[in-house]
C-alpha cells in the first residue's frame, strides 16, 4: 500500500470515527468544514487508482422524503470492519465515491436517524444507488423534547396499543425498583404487598423483554436503573398470549446502546441506611455488542397492621396488631451479547438474582365477648423468618432482516428458574399481649422449598403483501411449580419437634400452553386495521403428593382480536380495539392445602378452579397539538367466571380462598394528558374512572356488589434556576369494590430534585417519598354473619439521595 492509499484510509477512517464521537452535539458548520477536508483527501487518493468506478446516490428522510445534507456514508469490504471509502452528503443529500470492483457493506448514519445498511456489489461500471430513505430514530426522538437549552421531560408516551413509560424521565423512580415505576404509571395500581392491577383488574400478564419470566414473580427485585422502558398494552392483539384480564405490561431491560463504549454508575442511599448501587457497561460495534451490569440492594423497612373482625353468630370481636421488620439484601447481574452477520443477528441475554431476607413479624391477638367485654383469648405470636432465593433467566434469540423492512423473522428459546427456601421459627406466648421475660408456651417451625421453571419456544414471522401484511407465529410455554412445605410443633415429651401431617404437604403443578396465531393488517387511505385470531391448547396437571390427589384439565380456546385506527387529520386520530382473553388460575390458587401462617386467618386454594374468560372493548381518541397532547379511552370488560377471594368465618376462624363467580362487568373512561405550559413547566396527568359490577349469586345471594372507583395521577416538572429540576408526583386511588367489600382510598405525594453537571455526565438527585406520610393499604370485608376491617402501614416516608456518573466513548 503506497503513502497516498495509506493517507486515504487513515482520513476515511478518521472521518467516520470523528462523526460518531460528536454526532449528538456537532454543528452543521463543523460538518461542512470536515466534509471539505475529506474531499481534498479523496481527490488526492483518486489519482492513485488505476481502475475504479463511481458509486453515487441521494440520502433522503423516509418520513418527509426530503434530502438530508451532511449525512455520513461509508463502504466496508464484505466481512471486514476496515473502511474502503467514505463521504458526507452535500446540501442536496447527494454523495459520490470511487470504489474498486468487489462486494461491500454500505452504511448511512445521521443524527436522530436509524443507521441504514445494505450489501452492494461494484462490477465493471459506475453505479447509482438512487434514493436511500432512512427513518427517524423513534427511541431518541421520543425520549425528550428540546426547547432552547431546557430539556422537557415526557415520561408518558401514548401509542395506538396503550402507552410507553420512560422511567428515567421521572426523578421519583431514581434509586427505586420496578414497583416504584408502576406506582407512577397511569391505569396501574400497586397494593402495599406489591400486587399489580391494571384498570381495576388484578390479573395482568407481566413480560420481561416480551417473554414470560420467573423475574415477574417478584417485581421488587428488578432495579429501576436496569429498565429501559415499560410498555402498557391495554387490549393486546393475537400476537400476545391470551393470558390476563387487565392486559399486558412488558418490561424492556437496558442493553447495549449507541456505538462505542458506555458505562454508568449510580449509588443511592437513604433513611434507615437504605442502599442501592449499580454499575452498567456496554460496548457496541458494527458487528457485535456486549453489555452487562451489577446491582446491589439493601432495603430495610418496618411496618404495622391492624385487623378487627366481628362475628355475629357468637358475638365475638377479634383484634390483631402486627408489627414487622424486614431486612432484604439482593445482588442482580444482567448480561448479554449480540452478533451481526449480513442480515442476521443472534443474541444471548440473561439475568441472575440472589436475595437474602430476614423478617420479624409479631402478632398480638385478643378475642373478647362483644356483649360482656370479657377477654376470651389473648396471645402473642412471634415469627422469625429467613429466606434465600435465586432467580435466573436466559434466552437465545435469532433475528433475520430482509430488504423489505416490513418483513422479519424472529425465533427464541428461553429458560427461567426461581428457587426459594424459607425457614420460620415461631414462638407463641399464651395469655399475653406483650412477650414477657419467659419461655414461650409453644414452639413451632416450618420449612418451605419452592421451585419454579418456565421454558419457552417461540417463532414469529411477518410477510408484507401488496394489500397489507401477514403476521404469524407459534409459541409453546412449559411451566412447573413445586412446593414442599413442612410444619412442626415442639413436643415436650419427646423433647423434639414433631411433623404435623395435617398441615405439611407437597404440591406439584405443571402446565403446557401451545399457541398458533395469525394477523392480517392493511390500510385504506387513512384507515388502518388488523384482524387476528389466536388458538391456545392448554394442559394442566396438579398433584397433592402426600394425599395422592391429582387434578387434570385440558381445553382448546380461540381468541379473536380486532384493531383499527383512522387519522382524521394530523392532530386527531380515532382508534377501536376488541380482544377475547383468558385468565388461568395459578398454582397458588389451585393448592388445596391450607396455609396456617396465622391460625385464625387461613388461606386455602381450590384445585377445581376454572379460568376466567374476558371480552374486552375499547374506543379511543388521540389529540396531538404539539405542546398539548390528550389521549381519551372508553373501555368495557365482561368477565365470565370471575375469580374473587371469598372469606368465610367458621368457629371464629377466617378461611379465605379463590372461587369462581358468575360474571363481572367493568365500564370506564381514561384520560392521559401532557401539557407544556411554558418552556420551564410541564404537566403529565392521567385520570381513570370505572364502575365494577360483581355477580356471585352462584355462591350466595349476598355475593353481589357494585361501585364506582377512580385513579388520578399527576406529575409536574419545573425547571428552576441554576439548572435544578423540581418534580412533584401525586397519586390518588379511590375506594374499589370487591365481591365482599372494598379497598379504601389511598393517596400520597412524592417530591424530587435533580441537577446535572459536566454535560450531564454527573447527576445528583434527592427524592422525598410520601412527603405527608399518608400512604397505606386498608379495606373491609363483610358477610351475613361477620364484618372485618384491616389497615396496613409500611414505612413509606423516606429520603433518598442519588449520584450517577456516565462515561461515553463513541466509535
Amino acid at each position: 500500500m503506497n503513502l497516498n492509499q495509506t493517507l486515504y484510509k487513515l482520513f476515511s477512517t478518521a472521518n467516520i470515527l470523528a462523526y460518531r464521537t460528536v454526532k449528538i452535539s456537532v454543528s452543521i458548520l463543523f460538518e461542512m468544514k470536515y466534509a471539505f477536508l475529506f474531499s481534498i483527501v479523496l481527490f488526492t487518493n483518486l489519482q492513485a487508482f488505476t481502475q475504479s468506478f463511481t458509486v453515487k446516490g441521494t440520502v433522503i428522510s423516509e418520513e418527509s422524503e426530503k434530502p438530508l445534507p451532511y449525512a455520513q456514508v461509508a463502504f466496508y469490504p464484505s466481512g471486514s470492519d476496515d473502511i474502503s471509502a467514505g463521504s458526507t452528503t452535500d446540501g442536496q443529500g447527494e454523495f459520490s465515491v470511487q470504489l474498486a470492483p468487489g462486494k461491500y457493506r454500505f452504511m448511512v448514519s445521521f443524527v436522530g436517524y436509524e443507521d441504514f445498511t445494505r450489501d452492494i456489489e461494484v462490477a465493471s461500471e459506475d453505479a447509482n444507488l438512487g434514493k436511500i430513505a432512512i427513518s427517524k430514530n423513534v427511541e431518541v426522538m421520543e425520549e425528550v423534547t428540546v426547547e432552547g437549552d431546557e430539556v422537557v421531560r415526557k415520561p408518558i408516551l401514548t401509542t395506538m396499543e396503550g402507552m410507553e413509560i420512560r422511567p428515567d424521565q421521572t426523578i421519583a423512580n431514581i434509586g427505586g425498583t420496578l414497583l416504584d415505576i408502576l406506582r407512577n404509571t397511569p391505569s396501574v395500581n400497586v397494593s402495599d404487598d406489591g400486587a399489580v392491577s391494571l384498570r381495576g383488574s388484578g390479573s395482568t400478564n407481566v413480560l420481561i423483554d416480551g417473554r414470560n419470566s420467573a423475574l415477574a414473580t417478584d417485581l421488587e427485585q428488578i432495579p429501576a436503573s436496569a429498565i429501559e422502558k415499560v410498555q402498557i398494552i391495554n387490549n393486546p392483539n393475537a400476537r400476545y398470549d391470551a393470558e390476563s384480564d387487565g392486559g399486558v405490561i412488558n418490561i424492556i431491560l437496558k442493553q447495549g446502546e449507541d456505538l462505542g463504549t458506555k458505562a454508568r454508575a449510580e449509588v443511592t442511599t437513604g433513611t434507615r441506611w437504605r442502599t442501592n448501587a449499580n454499575f452498567n457497561v456496554s460496548r457496541k460495534t458494527e458487528i457485535f455488542s456486549i453489555y452487562g451490569g451489577y446491582s446491589y440492594r439493601n432495603w430495610p423497612r418496618v411496618g404495622r397492621g391492624e385487623t378487627v373482625r366481628e362475628t355475629y353468630d357468637n358475638m365475638e370481636r377479634l383484634k390483631q396488631f402486627t408489627a414487622d421488620e424486614r431486612h432484604d439484601k439482593e445482588h442482580t447481574v444482567n448480561y448479554g451479547t449480540d452478533y451481526y452477520w449480513g442480515q442476521n443477528k443472534i443474541s444471548f441475554e440473561g439475568v441472575f438474582n440472589t436475595e437474602k431476607e430476614n423478617d420479624l413479624e409479631a402478632i398480638s391477638t385478643t378475642l373478647t365477648d362483644m356483649q360482656t367485654s370479657e377477654n376470651l383469648l389473648s396471645y402473642v405470636r412471634n415469627n422469625n423468618e429467613s429466606e434465600n432465593n435465586y432467580t435466573t433467566d436466559n434466552a437465545l434469540i435469532y433475528e433475520r432482516s430482509f430488504d423489505d423492512k416490513e418483513q422479519s423473522l424472529r425465533a427464541l428459546t428461553s429458560v427461567s428458574i426461581r428457587g426459594q427456601e424459607e425457614d420460620q421459627a415461631i414462638d407463641v406466648y399464651n395469655n399475653a399481649l406483650i412477650p414477657e421475660n419467659r419461655n414461650p408456651d409453644r414452639l413451632e417451625r416450618s420449612h418451605t422449598n419452592e421451585f419454579r421453571n418456565t421454558s419457552i419456544v417461540q417463532i414469529d414471522y411477518v410477510q408484507p403483501l401488496s394489500i397489507g401484511k401477514i403476521e404469524t407465529g407459534y409459541k409453546s410455554t412449559f411451566r412447573n411449580f413445586l412446593n414442599d412445605y413442612t410444619y412442626e410443633i415442639y413436643d415436650e415429651e419427646l423433647e423434639d419437634f414433631r411433623n404435623q401431617d395435617s398441615i405439611s404437604n407437597q404440591f406439584d403443578y405443571s402446565d403446557q400452553i401451545h399457541a398458533l396465531y395469525g394477523i392480517f393488517s392493511g390500510e385504506v387511505g387513512e384507515f388502518n386495521y388488523a384482524l387476528g385470531v389466536r388458538a391456545e391448547q392448554t394442559f394442566v396437571r396438579s398433584e397433592l403428593i402426600n394425599t395422592n390427589e391429582v387434578n387434570t384439565q385440558q381445553y382448546l380456546d380461540f381468541f379473536p382480536s380486532v384493531q383499527a385506527d383512522y387519522a382524521l387529520n394530523e392532530e386527531n386520530t380515532l382508534k377501536a380495539t376488541y380482544s377475547r382473553r383468558i385468565d388461568r388460575p395459578n398454582a397458588w390458587m389451585l393448592n388445596p392445602f391450607p396455609d396456617f401462617a396465622d391460625s385464625l386467618n387461613v388461606r386455602i386454594g381450590d384445585p377445581n378452579l376454572q379460568p376466567e374468560y374476558i371480552n374486552s372493548f375499547e374506543l379511543g381518541h388521540m389529540l396531538d397539538l404539539g405542546r398539548f397532547n390528550l389521549t381519551s379511552n372508553a373501555f368495557y370488560r365482561r368477565i365470565d367466571g370471575q375469580v374473587d377471594w371469598i372469606v368465610r368465618v367458621l368457629d371464629g376462624i377466617s378461611y379465605r380462598g379463590p372461587q369462581n363467580l358468575n360474571v363481572s362487568n367493568l365500564y370506564g373512561v381514561e384520560l392521559i394528558n401532557t401539557t407544556e405550559i411554558t418552556d420551564w413547566w410541564v404537566v403529565n396527568a392521567s385520570y381513570s374512572i370505572f364502575e365494577v359490577q360483581v355477580d356471585g349469586t352462584n355462591l350466595d345471594n349476598s355475593f353481589t356488589n357494585r361501585g364506582l372507583s377512580w385513579y388520578a395521577k399527576l406529575t409536574t416538572d419545573v425547571s428552576l434556576p441554576w439548572g435544578i429540576n423540581l418534580q412533584l408526583t401525586g397519586n390518588y386511588f379511590a375506594p374499589e369494590i370487591e365481591a365482599q367489600g372494598r379497598d379504601l382510598a389511598r393517596y400520597y405525594l412524592d417530591a424530587s430534585l435533580q441537577k446535572h453537571f459536566w454535560d450531564k455526565q454527573l447527576s445528583l438527585s434527592a427524592s422525598f417519598r410520601d412527603v405527608f406520610d399518608t400512604r397505606n393499604f386498608a379495606g373491609e370485608n363483610y358477610g351475613p354473619d361477620f364484618f372485618q376491617s384491616f389497615e396496613w402501614k409500611r414505612e413509606t416516608q423516606i429520603l433518598l439521595l442519588t449520584a450517577s456518573y456516565t462515561f461515553r466513548k463513541e466509535l
